[in-house]
């Protein structure tokens, strides 16, 4: 049984991980990295807050790889006057110090789940791999510089170093914006978007991105490689609302207000990166998956969003 550290394994995407990882017949022996132990799961490690990670805490013995998940992500009310400092003391300073310790405690591979954000905001064309990085907020420049600094690390040390980049990541008790929308339309709120019909946005189900993190653990081709992640079926945003109604079986209540209406009155509130998330179009090609590792999502968009609504039903 090989062992490998969770850091962040109490968050969404952690515990998925988690569960994945301490099912039967993984292979794996998953040890959660937490800030304290609090009894959560099997074997926890205390790591303490990542920026000031190290020292004499160090990484639990034995360990043949990372899924390093824990990070300083979107903060809604910022309280720090630097935002980018406070962001570089988490994403990249914490994210190196972790990687270097596991490098020299002789970890194989070093996976690293990084954002879509670092290929930009705004999508012409569904991104690549081969897309050079236009990261725009804090939270994706935070993202992409750690990524540099573990290829840098990865060419001195022989540690494997594979980066993961998700777009909107839903499932059961997903957090933020894609949250909300699930309870608006569960309690048959009126949403002024139904007019949102031209944008196309990916997403992954946090089962399909699981599943490609546990693939990049174990597959040969993964080491040394960048991926994008994705169901595979981009919807609008009026789509999207719609198909979550059909989860809930419920119909979405969408009101047709135009698209330039929703943009201004955002503008106007301050609200604008919202506006962005909703209207605008985020597409990725998540295709180098399927053709280096023979990847395919295992769980398709329509029976993600079921499986996302669950809690809601029950």
């Amino acid at each position: 049984m090989r062992r490998v550290l969770v850091t962040g394994a109490s968050g969404f995407v952690g515990r998925g991980v988690m569960a994945r990882l301490a099912g039967n017949g993984s292979g794996w022996v998953p040890v959660a990295g937490v800030r304290e132990r609090r009894g959560l799961f099997g074997e926890e490690w205390a790591l303490g807050p990542l920026e000031a990670f190290g020292g004499e805490v160090g990484l639990p013995g034995g360990l043949e790889a990372v899924v390093h998940l824990a990070a300083r992500a979107h903060v809604l009310d910022e309280p720090e006057a630097d935002p980018m400092e406070a962001f570089r003391r988490v994403n990249v300073e914490g994210t190196l110090r972790l990687a270097r310790q596991a490098a020299d405690s002789g970890v194989r591979r070093f996976l690293f789940v990084s954002s879509v954000g670092v290929n930009g905001n705004v999508s012409r064309r569904p991104f690549t791999e081969r897309d050079a990085p236009v990261p725009q907020e804090p939270y994706a420049v935070s993202k992409y510089e750690a990524e540099v600094g573990l290829w840098d690390l990865a060419a001195k040390s022989g540690m494997e170093v594979v980066v993961i980049r998700p777009p909107l990541v839903y499932g059961p008790g997903a957090p933020g914006n894609f949250g909300s929308l699930l309870r608006w339309v569960d309690k048959g709120v009126p949403l002024p978007l139904g007019a949102v019909t031209e944008n196309r946005r990916s997403l992954v189900a946090l089962d399909n991105l699981v599943d490609l993190m546990v693939t990049c653990l174990e597959h040969p081709a993964a080491a040394g490689e960048t991926f994008l992640v994705a169901d595979g079926e981009d919807v609008s945003t009026a789509g999207l609302l719609r198909k979550v109604g059909d989860a809930l079986e419920r119909p979405a209540r969408l009101v047709p207000v135009p698209v330039w209406m929703l943009r201004a009155g955002a503008s106007a509130l301050g609200k604008g990166e919202m506006a962005r998330r909703l209207l605008g179009s985020l597409q990725v090609d998540a295709s180098k998956a399927r053709e280096v590792l023979a990847w395919t999502p295992p769980v398709s968009l329509d029976e993600g969003l079921r499986r996302a609504v669950g809690p809601l039903r029950r």
